[in-house]
Formats: C-alpha cells, structure tokens, sequence
C-alpha cells in the first residue's frame, strides 16, 4: 500500500510539476509561441520544427495541439501544415522523454533551488517566471527520480515477473496493454 502511494504521490508532482513549466512558458513566451506557430504556414519543415519547439518548451503535445487546432479553425493555418506542427509536437515529446530518461538526479536540487530564489526574489517580473520555469523542470526531474524508487519495488516483485512473462508471448493482448497504458498516460 505505501508502495502504491508513494507512486500517485510521485505522479502528482510530476503533473503539478508539468503545470508549473506550462504556466510559466505561457507567462513569459505565449505571443511568440503563437507568432511561431502562425510563422509556420510558410512550409510544411517549418511547421514541423515549429511543432518540435513548442512542444519542448510547453512540455505538452496536447497544448500545441489545442493552439493548432485554434488556428486553423479560424483559416491562419493550413490543414497540411497543421499535419505538419502536429507530427512535429510528437518528436518533440519523444525528444522530451529521451531527455528526461538521463541521470540528471544532480540537476534537480540545483534547478528547485535557484528557481525558488530566482521566483520568488523577482516575482512580478520576467526574470520570475523563468525562475519559475526552472522550478518547475527540477521539480519534474525529482518527481521522476521518485517515481523510479517507488516503482522499483514492484519491479523485483515475483508476481510482476510472472505477469509479464506471461503476456510478452501474444502480440495482440501486449498491443492492447500498450495502447490502455498510453490511453491513461496520455488523459493524464
């Protein structure tokens, strides 16, 4: 039971962690997002780097999305070029996951510290919501850390071995796993 509570607790930090980075990208870089993804029409490379971009900074493909979605509905962006920001917005969570699948346990008391100093020295400023972005990606690379501790007793459990040994030989029951582990990650 602590096992399991210590992973929603590690799970809501790094949500809460994601809104802190999102909040504080809006904050500071909304226009320019926008001005970047409306730039965008131009091509469907540019508006695929610019899908890649936005999706690093805002930590979210579900954002972008909405962003693009807007646009097109009100004719600024071309379907194509729409296609184009959306498949870029999943490389760049895929960059994303890569990134934050590194050791960077020593960054993240680093990043919590110096944006809690930056924030809250420079609140009402710009300088503060960057530090608030910084606060924000130390608190995701700790809650990250957490939730591989916390996962790492069901890994060398007996029953989580069996389970896994047991559905890694039929290719439709692990297709169907896989996609309602992405369906709940993804409505998270």
């Amino acid at each position: 039971m602590t096992t399991l509570l210590n992973l929603l607790a590690a799970i809501a930090l790094l949500v809460w962690g994601t809104q802190i980075v999102r909040t504080g990208v809006l904050r500071v870089y909304g226009a320019a997002l926008r001005q970047v993804l409306r730039r965008s029409m131009n091509g469907r490379a540019a508006a695929f780097f610019a899908g890649v971009g936005v999706t690093g900074l805002l930590q979210s493909s579900t954002a972008t999305s909405l962003l693009t979605s807007s646009f097109v509905s009100q004719g600024l962006l071309t379907t194509s070029a729409a296609l184009a920001v959306m498949l870029g917005a999943d490389v760049g969570t895929a960059a994303m996951v890569q990134l934050f699948s590194l050791d960077l346990s020593w960054l993240a008391p680093l990043a919590i510290v110096v944006g809690v100093v930056v924030y809250l020295s420079r609140r009402n400023e710009r300088a503060g919501q960057i530090g608030r972005i910084v606060l924000g990606l130390g608190v995701m690379i700790l809650a990250l850390q957490l939730v591989t501790a916390a996962t790492a007793p069901l890994a060398h459990g007996a029953g989580v071995k069996t389970l896994f040994a047991q559905i890694s030989g039929d290719l439709l029951l692990d297709v169907l796993i896989g996609a309602v582990f992405a369906v709940m990650c993804y409505s998270s």
